[in-house]
């Protein structure tokens, strides 16, 4: 056991340290092109660390555990939600984070609740849709991928709106840093590549050993481990004052977690979603409810903090808590 964990904590630390590197690159790329920091911050920035959730269940997949992959992207959805909410609690300004980041993410919050949804109802369905495939993806992750694209274009179209890009370096010097932050991101990629398939192989070992089963494993330990890049870039985000990155991030994330459902179920032999345990749909519906409250908490426009006790934040928190109680329960 002890070697499991050894195994399991020195494959995170290279995952966390590789993952903080990948997202402050691809931040970099993104101010020195022209997507702009609403764009960098949901896809770019996101899609960064989503990477690990990306090689880790690929992993467990090829390993034949399609619970602890399903569960990690639930989980690691609820994980960034937490984050997120911890992070408006921590803060010290006198305003609000969620209002403060406005009602622009909304609607990136609102790509993440309609994605989370579709795939809570092929978790559902799963069982009578297992012929309906279109290749190796099912019916369910390809309806995922179409609401990512037209939502991303509605982002896309929004922000062009709201933001102009304000680069003026010079062409030489930003090409250079380009060249850099592309090779950062590159190295960084390679060692989640590298660490991503010895944590998985130790989660679903202790998995084995604890009883607790893939299900919870996947979405508490191994999500939580998956997560820390959020940790990190949110926190820091939050920190520069640069609230809208944070809360861009996170949206972006989850977004990124339901449309990784499609590669997943490529490398799985038949439907995926149909192969799942139906408790996913606890942590999908927990993360839809914690996404609508904290988009209620943008959406008011209540700016001033109130002593000792924030309703949204605090809402968010018991909501993915009570989830995972449950989640336990359902395991054992």
């Amino acid at each position: 056991m002890f070697e499991l964990i050894l195994q399991f904590s020195l494959s995170a630390l290279a995952i966390v340290f590789a993952g903080v590197f990948l997202a402050r690159a691809a931040d970099q790329i993104g101010e020195l092109t022209k997507l702009g920091r609403l764009l960098a911050g949901s896809i770019l920035l996101a899609g960064a660390t989503s990477l690990p959730e990306l090689m880790i269940d690929i992993s467990a997949i090829k390993k034949d555990m399609p619970d602890l992959a399903v569960g990690d992207l639930m989980g690691s959805s609820l994980m960034n939600l937490l984050i997120l909410a911890i992070a408006d609690l921590l803060h010290r300004n006198p305003h609000k984070m969620f209002s403060r980041a406005g009602a622009q993410h909304a609607l990136s919050a609102s790509i993440s609740i309609n994605m989370t949804i579709l795939a809570v109802i092929a978790i559902l369905l799963g069982p009578h849709m297992s012929g309906l495939n279109v290749g190796e993806v099912g019916l369910g992750p390809i309806a995922i991928g179409i609401a990512y694209i037209f939502g991303i274009r509605l982002v896309y179209y929004d922000q062009r709106f709201f933001e102009k890009s304000e680069i003026v370096a010079k062409s030489a010097i930003k090409k250079k840093a380009l060249i850099r932050a592309v090779s950062i991101y590159l190295v960084c990629a390679l060692i989640i590549f590298v660490a991503a398939p010895f944590l998985a192989d130790a989660a679903g070992e202790i998995a084995e050993i604890t009883g607790l089963g893939k299900t919870f494993i996947g979405s508490t330990l191994v999500a939580f481990c998956t997560s820390l890049p959020e940790v990190v870039s949110t926190f820091t985000a939050v920190r520069m004052g640069a609230f809208d990155l944070a809360v861009g991030n996170i949206f972006g994330s989850n977004s990124f977690n339901m449309i990784l459902l499609i590669p997943l179920d490529i490398f799985h032999p038949g439907n995926l979603l149909g192969a799942v345990s139906r408790s996913h749909m606890l942590s999908g519906m927990a993360v839809i409810l914690g996404t609508s409250v904290a988009v209620m908490g943008q959406l008011y426009h209540e700016e001033k903090r109130k002593k000792f006790i924030e309703p949204d934040a605090l809402t968010v928190i018991a909501i993915i808590l009570l989830a995972f109680i449950g989640m336990y329960f359902i395991s054992t």
